[in-house]
């Protein structure tokens, strides 16, 4: 193929395809951040004034600096998620590789794998990914596959490869809307609580009961020690968490914490423990300070699931249908409403203050309404008067 230059720029060339069509082109050498020389092309320009726009974008951006832009220029969202999931994996946790290595296998990569990277903007995404999700998935996964690319964008943000973060601002059904219909009232916990003491194993019983009481985390419960109960000075100590994968860390630096349990709690877990130093007897084993604390009834090994527990008391009790999250959202809406302060609550979730207001937020404008109206009727006896001169 035979080149020859544009008389508008000297990287600006026209040349004749096989079907002897007249297209354009540019070639634009410069040096990358290390010094390297490089070149950048493309062809296949149906006119002069396009492909010259084009190059001087190019020249432009090189000039900036911007040159990993220049060179990512043509990678698509699918290429740069399996980059950033390979650079990544040996850094996350293994929990976090499973996690995001099936969202971006089953929604991000079909769904969005096509788009050039720094072409896919806001609309598209919004159009093409969250709209096609909602109504299919619950709001609480899209909003958690929405930040694993957010994760993923702001990573090539941080490698050059796109100049800022297009999709912050999409907006993501709150998460109040998933705690409104996930939580007990304090009269229907304790049913709840009634038919599990009287119907469900001292296992099964003791867990529910801790959750519920204080609000930590499934796992947190699943990974709690018998070193971490403090018969004592009346607390329990959260240091670890514990699924179907294995042992590993506490969700995030909040979430070590040493919270407050209610004496019914202790006294529970007192007789809990007894039970577990005969049932481990049983297999010839003993209680230490590492033995996970709530234990299966046969074999005596660490619980891992307590859903059919759960289940089979809301069938037996007609309660609103919840999940073991909704214990703990339970536990803090009991708190919000009976006016306790938003920093210790959020201490003793593990969470931050911020993330107390915008999950229960709606609880909070509850509260503040009642404020409200009980300030006003405080002065109704005198309201005639309020103000007169």
């Amino acid at each position: 193929m035979k080149l020859r230059k544009s008389s508008k720029d000297p990287e600006l060339y026209y040349y004749l395809n096989a079907k002897g069509e007249k297209l354009w082109m540019y070639r634009h050498k410069y040096n990358d951040k290390s010094g390297k020389r490089r070149e950048k092309k493309k062809s296949s320009f149906t006119n002069e004034k396009v492909a010259l726009q084009a190059l001087l974008e190019v020249k432009a951006a090189t000039l900036r600096g911007e040159t990993k832009q220049v060179e990512y220029d043509q990678i698509t969202v699918g290429e740069w998620l399996d980059i950033w999931y390979d650079m990544n994996k040996k850094k996350w946790k293994e929990s976090t590789c499973v996690q995001r290595e099936l969202v971006l296998r089953l929604h991000l990569k079909p769904m969005l794998g096509k788009y050039k990277l720094q072409n896919l903007d806001r609309l598209t995404y919004e159009r093409e990914f969250i709209n096609k999700l909602e109504g299919q998935y619950k709001d609480s996964s899209i909003r958690q596959w929405h930040n694993v690319f957010k994760i993923a964008i702001n990573a090539a943000v941080e490698s050059e490869i796109l100049i800022r973060n297009r999709f912050t601002k999409v907006a993501i059904v709150s998460d109040e809307l998933e705690v409104m219909n996930n939580y007990l009232s304090p009269v229907e916990l304790v049913t709840f609580l009634d038919d599990a003491k009287k119907q469900e194993s001292i296992t099964n019983y003791s867990f529910l009961l801790t959750i519920a009481y204080t609000g930590i985390r499934r796992g947190e419960a699943m990974g709690l020690q018998w070193k971490n109960i403090d018969f004592e000075n009346n607390t329990i100590k959260i240091e670890r968490t514990r699924d179907h994968l294995g042992v590993r860390s506490p969700k995030t630096k909040n979430s070590y914490r040493t919270i407050s349990i209610d004496e019914m709690v202790l006294k529970q877990l007192e007789s809990y423990k007894m039970w577990c130093k005969k049932t481990l007897f049983s297999y010839g084993e003993k209680i230490t300070d590492e033995t996970f604390v709530f234990i299966t009834d046969h074999g005596a090994s660490p619980i891992s699931s307590i859903i059919r527990s759960l289940n089979r008391i809301l069938d037996r009790t007609s309660l609103p249908k919840i999940t073991i999250h909704g214990l703990r959202h339970t536990h803090c809406t009991i708190l919000l409403n009976r006016g306790r302060n938003v920093k210790v609550i959020a201490e003793r979730l593990g969470n931050t203050p911020a993330m107390v207001y915008n999950v229960y937020g709606h609880v909070l404008k509850e509260s503040e309404q009642e404020s409200v109206t009980l300030f006003s009727q405080s002065l109704e006896p005198s309201g005639a008067n309020f103000g007169a001169n």
